[in-house]
């Protein structure tokens, strides 16, 4: 079968939206902890995950959290360490499903892009769930904040004003 009959029978699809987004336009939502700050770019509503810029201000720890799924990161500005593992700007992060950790900042603080492929979980200092920051509660805050235009919400969750 020739290249040419094959991309011939192909059909483009159209999208609601752009395909690009400047993240520039969109902007910063508090997030779930003090000191920290997102920004929306895309989420997964059948599985929970989300994409989004992170800014945590310096010198920040994060409380006790879990990832159901896997988390990657580039980390664009600053950095994090969790106790004697130091990122810096420039590097790649992977933070493994089923890990819980307590990151924290430094001086300069951070920013970077984090895919989440599924939520994370917060806890408790009793070990309880405190929250489950999933795909609906990212798009909910920045929904309440004007920082979701660039995103479609899906139907069913008329929750949402």
């Amino acid at each position: 079968m020739s290249t040419i009959s094959h991309a011939a029978a192909a059909k483009i699809t159209p999208t609601i939206h752009s395909a690009f987004v400047d993240p520039e336009t969109i902007e910063w939502s508090p997030w779930v902890m003090e000191g920290t700050w997102f920004k929306l770019l895309n989420f997964d509503p059948k599985v929970g995950g989300f994409t989004m810029l992170l800014r945590v201000s310096p010198n920040n720890e994060a409380p006790i959290h879990g990832h159901i799924g896997d988390v990657e990161g580039w980390i664009l500005k600053g950095g994090f360490s969790y106790e004697d593992d130091h990122g810096h700007a420039g590097n790649y992060v992977l933070e493994r499903g089923g890990i819980n950790h307590m990151p924290s900042t430094g001086p300069d603080g951070m920013e970077m892009l984090a895919i989440a492929h599924s939520p994370l979980v917060g806890y408790n200092e009793d070990g309880s769930v405190g929250a489950v920051v999933d795909a609906k509660l990212m798009f909910t805050l920045a929904k309440q904040n004007g920082a979701a235009g660039h995103l479609a919400q899906p139907e069913h969750w008329t929750d949402i004003n």
